[in-house]
């Protein structure tokens, strides 16, 4: 039932996009980990560009907010990290082609 809830969780997650790159989170790679605990508390650890990327404070409500109604989740903790650091080579392949990165080994 955990594993179930956490993909429902990360795809509800593909709701919030990144308003510089205009992708959504998931696919961008900024979503490292979604835990869920005994009745249903969710810890999501999640990073951005830069940590002086502008956009934190609305990424972290955004997934608050989506995991939060996905049925079986009870409260909700986002957890912004730069350890380790968000790179290119996290952003799913197709994605980081329509954003004109080169193809990263």
């Amino acid at each position: 039932m955990t594993n179930q809830l956490v993909d429902r969780i990360n795809d509800a997650l593909r709701v919030v996009i990144d308003p510089e790159l205009g992708h959504n989170i998931v696919d961008l790679g900024f979503v490292y980990d979604i835990s869920v605990v005994d009745g249903g508390a969710v810890r999501i650890t999640m990073t951005a560009t830069t940590p002086g990327c502008p956009a934190i404070h609305f990424l972290k409500e955004g997934v608050a907010n989506a995991a939060a109604r996905v049925p079986g989740a009870g409260p909700v903790d986002v957890v912004m990290t730069f350890d380790p650091p968000w790179t290119p080579s996290r952003i799913a392949p197709a994605v980081r082609a329509s954003l004109g990165f080169a193809a990263v080994n």
